[in-house]
């Protein structure tokens, strides 16, 4: 462009692009020194530095002197043309100022300068006739700097040197906007740094080199001059950038620094969109049509092949090239030989250039390369690689995301391949990928979803299905689960999921398959559903983003509820259960974004609707209707068609069910149908008239006969009768034949059998049961329709195609898809979808409030109520409370009288004030008050319980905040309100303030008030309260006296606990006094009241948590002191003792260790696990101890904490009496029993876990042996006896429930690889100490009499496990040398259940145990006949011998079976087996037990 073109650009263009922060990222910087001055001076540094190489060791004089050819044109000429001349050849007067100086070579011959160092020269020469260097030609000023850039001759030093002096012409302003020629010399600059070559040195010289074009780059993007690039400057500087950071060999701080350069030119050239926006106006038309003029002529293709790396040259020396690929005719392709370039050639100022400043086609070039490198099925790129990309599309949509949407060529490719890459990334197994992938669809949502309606509902349903538990919300202690009901189990669905049974075409994909393939949300690993957690809280966050979601989605008839899922969603997540299957941080995170939502909903409550250009509310409102109405007549459809028309005809959906054409009408438009149902319901018989009605909606003009074939399979799926496929292919082939008039097919019948054929073939190509080897040829494919067109062949190439068509596609429903093409095939039929679907609707309006909040307010109420009652932390209690004031807010606003009533009732019932049932009263205390007691007053243990916890004082205080701002909102929530009477008090509250010494001494005066002796003052116990009896049941002496229940001594005491317990400084100051205090209450407890015994532990424990390491007060002693109570009132103050230890093992690490190490702390726990009132409690402590963060089992409690869990377990044994009573209540009924089990008992519950806890231990049992240093065999003794004998115990249980678990924990245990060993053989005691012990127990009547039809199961399982464990252990065994008496041992065990009188189930699995033991011991060569051919042991000889004569007792027939070739000759005893030990049958028991050590 020159001077006069640019003076003529259009200033307000460039005043736009002026004030962009991103174009001009700072002012320009001023200098202090002349600029001709340091023109100069980088021309004689880098020509210095170039003298010092060999190459241009000798130089002439001129190159020094900078002299130039004589000036003959005027003075005003010299910024001309001239100078462009000079620039683009060689002085004529070199030679002669040479010879002047005597310099010559060494043939006489003048020296003549390298052209690269000449430059240099006439451009000082030049220099000295310039005033103001701004007005110098910018080519020429440039030219002897970018020939050196260039030039493959150059070292990296010079190069550098080069790029460093035009980098300050560019800072420091000597090249500026008003420069002559500015354009053509940014083109050239551009050409010149894209296509950089320079000597190689060494790696950190070249990527100092490569650092200088990068930011050079940069710097021309981001500058003024950034502007007036063109389209080919532009892609080929990015096109440099991309590819420098697609390199793998270059270092990774090189390949950083290109990624942070390219985010930053990716953010002006993007805001040039807004630019290209404000200039094209209205007429986006005229842009698009010159861009497809002008598309052609800019291409860029990134290398990731070693571009960058040094290469040979003919000297054999190497060099760097940074040359980019020539796409087009104006780049210009270097040679890597040549070792100087003159860049005069390209320039030629005789030619008025005409360059266009860069615009969309650079842009649309640059976002379809950034694109491309997303395409996860390119091995191209690196993730590595990808994840850049997703980078600089993330920085791309921040700057210019609605543009992006404006521009329809831009448009369509975020549209199609953009969100096809997009979404395939966020199934990546890579977190990195992962995060990236969701940031930048996220962003893309965010800028973009005006035009990606369907695509949005795409993602955003697989987040949905990702994230969604589908499992019921645990029940969770002191919760009442109505609380929280109104939480969506499972999302909503679209439609049906496909059939699992085959169509006789394909066989469905698996779900784990399905998968794989993107098509189902799948398992994600924990990290990934904390990245989608995450990216669906920065799309919420967006304040119409939700409202968005319910008009376009929850009110559309054929799109989902993504409204409602999301809610549903961030509200089951909220819940602490689903960190189980995530992080512990989505729970807050989805809270975080539910109460966003809600805090949207309540900042617009007060603003003005707007209505312009948006839906019709009551529309939606009768959409929404129908969708409902639409959704239960699809749900009836797919069970009962007949029922499901009826129904849909009866609404109004289906205008006359008469009518086929209404019918087909309605199944062919809803996607909800599932599509198996409609196929067999097109196909039968009574249904021809809606069958042909459905193929007249289809028009198959213009296509093959397969392309309409698989056009029609779209719609619904073949049934698996070849009767049905027979009525829909007839239906199809008359409706065809009239619509497409195929040329070359006779008549319909030859259409019916092409297609029958077409179906049969598309079966073959693509069944699973087909090998390859198999499948059908073309050959055979025409063969089997020969003559079949009236007499004639079809034509060749019309079965060609068709059979190449079925064999490269299956034909098949989307969803049955089981190859590489599923998600792209899926993707076709969304962007079909898109064609016809209307844009997102932007809806930044509170106008749809009402509608979205009375369709999502009861998950969130019953999150917040939860959050409520769990919650410990000041700041959720802070968010939630305000969250509740802010939902009745909106109910109010919008006369939601049932939310608000929601909400009361949840309040009321966390305030406990409000119970159904009057509060228990007999434990009221009538004191008597008043100077003389004339007055006396009632002490409420409600009112105290209610005191105590501030959960339910700080629901009173929100409740009443709730009720004096909405009365006229509530309805039922007055039932109840009206019982809550609130009196709030602050009496302590300056107390609570206290500094340490003031507080000191009130709590030392308040303990002074303890009388010393136990009686009350002025303390009168009620008539109905019970009494201690003086004398014992039995007529023993009467025990110690036990005082009446004092409140006043409970309220000091629990006064002092909590003040103490303020903070740490109280404690350190107020503890010991404190402490002292409680622990002389629990000394004297035989005379206290176990009330306030029970009390004055819970406060001891309390004041023990928040001790921490302080020694006043220790948990041993504690304990000690607890559990020397008298058994009656140690079980009278179970429940508060209990409380009271059950914070103190959740606590540090410290206190925990220290509680579960006491041995009195088990011996509390065993007293009062049989209580049960305290049952559930200590269970729950106990699986605090087991389960908890900080591993609290250790070798000293090892030993207890089974015990304990053996007593859970036993005393399940209850559940038995429920088991029988209703396994013979179903047999005298005629009804058969409901499957559905009923639920379990607490006790038997208890009992399951204990097993499954139990078997949990096993898994420390090695690290306890290893810790022990004990010997073999008393290591086992001390931690795997324990564990079996709790099993075998267990085993025997007559619950059902309890011992199926036990047996399964014990065979899991047998089979641990942990249990056996090489190295000692204690392992072995399995036999003779579990397994032989256990069926000796299952033959005793009364264990068979407990439970006989279960304990008949057991045994056989019994011995199923027997054999199993041996064949497990075989081959440790054979090398045992007790083998032989064990195997004999399991025969004696055998022999004794086959003649245990059990004549069912034990004689078939007893054999058929056996003889998978023999089959396997002879396939081992550990049990084989007698044989000349083969030597044997004795061991085998004995083995053969044993096995032969003692099964020949019990199973005479087994060994002939399995050994036929030694029937006819078998073994004869040989002497009288005197160590057999002989257990003859009595009623299936024998008289005497087995002895572990009893062998044959």
């Amino acid at each position: 462009m020159n001077n006069e073109s640019n003076d003529n650009r259009p200033s307000d263009s460039l005043d736009l692009l002026s004030n962009s922060q991103t174009l001009v990222k700072s002012r320009p910087i001023t200098i202090a020194v002349d600029p001709v001055a340091l023109v100069v001076t980088e021309c004689i540094t880098v020509t210095s530095a170039m003298r010092k190489h060999a190459r241009w060791a000798h130089s002439s004089v001129s190159a020094i002197l900078g002299a130039g050819p004589p000036r003959l044109t005027a003075p005003g000429m010299e910024m001309g043309r001239d100078r462009s001349a000079s620039a683009a050849g060689l002085g004529e007067d070199d030679g002669a100022l040479a010879s002047r100086w005597g310099l010559r070579g060494a043939k006489g011959k003048s020296m003549q300068d390298n052209p690269l160092i000449s430059a240099f020269a006439r451009l000082r020469n030049d220099m000295k006739r310039c005033k103001d260097v701004r007005t110098f030609d910018t080519p020429a000023l440039l030219h002897p700097f970018l020939q050196v850039i260039r030039s493959s001759s150059t070292s990296a030093p010079i190069t550098s040197l080069a790029l460093i002096a035009v980098t300050k012409m560019l800072a420091y302003n000597i090249i500026s906007r008003d420069s002559p020629n500015l354009a053509q010399g940014m083109q050239l600059l551009a050409s010149a740094l894209t296509h950089c070559r320079f000597e190689h040195s060494d790696a950190a010289s070249d990527e100092v080199v490569l650092l200088r074009i990068l930011k050079l780059m940069e710097g021309m993007i981001t500058g003024p001059g950034g502007e007036i690039l063109s389209d080919g400057s532009v892609c080929e500087i990015m096109e440099c950038g991309l590819s420098m950071c697609t390199q793998p060999r270059l270092s990774e701080f090189l390949r950083r620094s290109a990624e942070i350069s390219l985010v930053t030119m990716c953010q002006t050239i993007f805001e040039r969109l807004k630019t290209i926006k404000v200039e094209t106006g209205n007429e986006p038309q005229v842009l698009e049509q010159s861009l497809k003029q002008e598309k052609g002529a800019v291409r860029m293709d990134p290398s990731t092949n070693g571009t960058l790396l040094p290469g040979k040259r003919q000297e054999s020396r190497p060099s760097m090239s940074l040359d980019v690929p020539a796409n087009s005719e104006s780049r210009t392709s270097l040679n890597s030989s040549e070792s100087q370039v003159d860049l005069a050639q390209t320039f030629e100022p005789d030619k008025e250039l005409e360059i266009k400043p860069y615009s969309l086609p650079s842009i649309l070039e640059l976002f379809r390369v950034l694109v491309e490198i997303l395409d996860p099925s390119d091995r191209k790129y690196s993730d590595t690689v990808r994840v850049m990309g997703l980078r600089i599309i993330n920085v791309a949509l921040e700057v210019a995301g609605p543009s992006i949407a404006n521009h329809p060529c831009l448009a369509s490719l975020a549209k199609d391949t953009m969100c096809r890459h997009l979404f395939q990334l966020v199934r990546s197994e890579s977190i990195v990928l992962l995060h990236e992938s969701l940031r930048t669809a996220g962003t893309l949502l965010a800028t973009c979803r005006s035009v990606l309606k369907l695509q949005q509902e795409l993602f955003l349903s697989y987040l949905v299905a990702c994230l969604h538990p589908r499992v019921a919300i645990p029940d969770e202690p002191g919760v009442d689960p109505e609380l929280y009901e109104g939480v969506p189990q499972a999302p909503r669905l679209v439609k049906p999921p496909p059939s699992s049974t085959a169509s006789g075409r394909s066989t469905p994909v698996p779900v784990k398959d399905r998968q794989k393939l993107g098509m189902e949300g799948g398992q994600r690993k924990p990290d990934a559903r904390e990245a989608m957690v995450e990216s669906v809280g920065a799309l919420v966050r967006i304040p119409s983003f939700m409202t968005e979601l319910f008009v376009n989605y929850d009110c559309e008839i054929d799109r989902s509820d993504l409204c409602i899922d999301m809610v549903g969603l961030l509200s089951r997540n909220a819940f602490p259960d689903s960190a189980t299957w995530s992080t512990t941080n989505v729970p807050p995170l989805c809270l975080d974004s539910l109460l966003g939502y809600i805090q949207s909903i309540a900042d617009r409550l007060e603003d003005v609707p707007k209505t312009k250009d948006l839906p019709d509310r009551e529309m939606l409102r009768q959409r929404r209707a129908l969708k409902q109405i639409i959704i239960r007549g699809t749900t009836k459809f797919n069970e009962n068609p007949k029922a499901g028309i009826a129904f849909l005809a009866s609404q109004g959906v289906i205008e006359d069910p008469n009518d086929p054409h209404s019918i087909t009408r309605f199944l062919k438009g809803t996607t909800r149908i599932d599509k198996k149902i409609l196929g067999e319901f097109l196909s039968k018989k009574t249904n021809d008239h809606i069958l042909n009605a459905f193929m007249e909606l289809f028009d198959f003009a213009g296509q093959r006969v397969d392309e309409a074939l698989r056009l029609l399979l779209n719609s619904f799926r073949l049934p698996g009768e070849s009767q049905l496929i027979e009525r829909i292919v007839t239906a199809f082939a008359v409706r065809y034949f009239s619509t497409a008039q195929p040329d070359g097919i006779a008549h319909t019948d030859a259409l019916f059998i092409l297609v029958y054929a077409i179906i049969m073939l598309n079966v073959d190509q693509h069944s699973p049961k087909v090998k390859s080897q198999n499948r059908m040829s073309f050959q055979d494919f025409a063969r089997n329709l020969r003559d079949v067109n009236g007499g004639k062949p079809f034509e060749e190439d019309f079965l060609r195609n068709i059979y190449d068509a079925i064999r490269d596609q299956e034909i098949v429903l989307p969803e049955e898809h089981d190859n590489s093409h599923a998600f792209e095939h899926a993707w076709r039929e969304l962007l079909v979808k898109v064609q016809s679907a209307s844009d997102l609707v932007i809806c930044d309006t509170n106008v749809y409030d009402v509608d979205m909040f009375t369709a999502t307010w009861r998950p969130i109420v019953a999150t917040l109520t939860y959050v409520f009652m769990s919650a410990s932390e000041d700041a959720v209690f802070q968010r939630v409370i305000q969250a509740f004031d802010q939902c009745a807010t909106i109910a109010a606003k919008y006369n939601l009288n049932e939310c608000i009533d929601r909400i009361i009732h949840c309040l009321a019932t966390i305030s406990t004030l409000a119970t159904p049932t009057p509060p228990d009263t007999s434990l009221n205390t009538e004191i008597q008050a008043g100077e003389h007691g004339q007055k006396s007053i009632m002490v409420s243990k409600f009112a105290v319980d209610f005191g105590r916890d501030y959960k339910p004082q700080l629901a009173t205080v929100v409740l009443s905040h709730i009720v004096n701002g909405h009365e006229a909102a509530i309805r039922d929530g007055w039932t109840h309100a009206r019982d809550i009477v609130v009196l709030v008090e602050n009496i302590t509250d300056l107390i609570s303030r206290l500094p340490l010494q003031p507080l000191k001494s009130l709590i030392l005066s308040l303990l002074a008030q303890i009388p010393e002796d136990s009686s009350p003052r002025v303390m009168v116990v009620k008539p109905d309260m019970p009494a201690p009896s003086p004398v014992r049941p039995n007529g023993q002496k009467a025990g110690p006296t036990i005082s009446p229940y004092d409140p006043a001594l409970v309220y000091v005491l629990e006064l002092c606990t909590l003040l103490a317990i303020r903070d740490e400084e109280t404690v350190m100051g107020t503890g010991k006094d404190v402490a002292h205090a409680l622990q002389g209450v629990i000394r004297d407890a035989n005379h206290v009241h176990p009330v306030v015994v029970g009390r004055t532990c819970y406060y001891l424990f309390s004041l023990l948590q928040a001790s921490g390491d302080l020694d006043f007060i220790r948990a041993p002693v504690v304990l000690h002191s607890i559990s020397s109570f008298d058994p009656n009132l140690l079980k009278q103050c179970a429940t508060l003792v209990l409380r009271g230890i059950e914070p103190c093992v959740k606590a540090p690490s410290g206190l925990r260790c220290e509680m579960t190490t006491s041995p009195d702390f088990w011996s509390i726990l065993h007293a009062l696990q049989p209580i049960p009132e305290t049952g559930p409690l200590v269970f729950q402590i106990l699986e605090d101890v087991v389960d908890g963060t900080t591993v609290a089992i250790n070798v000293d409690n090892f030993g207890p904490t089974i015990s304990l869990l053996n007593a859970f377990a036993t005393a399940g044994s209850v559940g038995a009496g429920q088991e029988q009573r209703r396994e013979q209540a179903g047999r005298r009924s005629k009804v058969p029993p409901p499957d559905r089990r009923p639920k379990k008992t607490e006790a038997v519950a208890r009992g399951t876990k204990a097993m499954s806890i139990l078997y949990s231990l096993t898994s420390r049992v090695p690290h306890f042996i290893e810790q022990s240093h004990l010997e073999a065999h008393d290591a086992w003794a001390a931690h795997w006896s324990p564990i079996f004998r709790c099993l075998i115990t267990q085993c025997t249980n007559p619950c059902r429930d309890i011992r199926q678990q036990a047996f399964s924990s014990l065979q899991r245990c047998l089979l641990s690889k942990d249990l056996a060993s090489p190295d000692h053989n204690e392992w072995t005691n399995i036999f003779g100490e579990v397994l032989f012990p256990l069926i000796h127990q299952l033959l005793k009547p009364e264990v068979y009499s407990s439970d006989p039809a279960g304990m008949a199961e057991t045994r056989v399982q019994a011995a199923q496990l027997v054999c199993r464990i041996f064949l497990h252990y075989l081959v440790l065994l054979s090398e045992w040398e007790g083998m032989l008496d064990l195997w004999v041992k399991i025969l004696e065990v055998m022999d004794r259940l086959m003649n245990s009188g059990q004549r069912d189930s034990l004689e078939e699995a007893v054999p058929e145990s056996l003889k998978n033991v023999l089959l396997v011991m002879s396939s081992g060569g550990y049990l084989a006949p007698p044989s000349e051919d083969t030597e044997q042991t004795e061991q085998q000889q004995q083995l053969w011998h044993e096995t032969w004569m003692r099964l020949n007792r019990f199973l005479p027939g087994l060994m002939p079976e399995l050994f036929p070739d030694v029937a006819s000759n078998p073994p004869q005893p040989k002497r009288k087996e005197k160590s057999e030990t002989t257990m003859p049958p009595t009623n299936g028991v024998s008289s005497e037990p087995m002895h572990p050590t009893d062998a044959a």
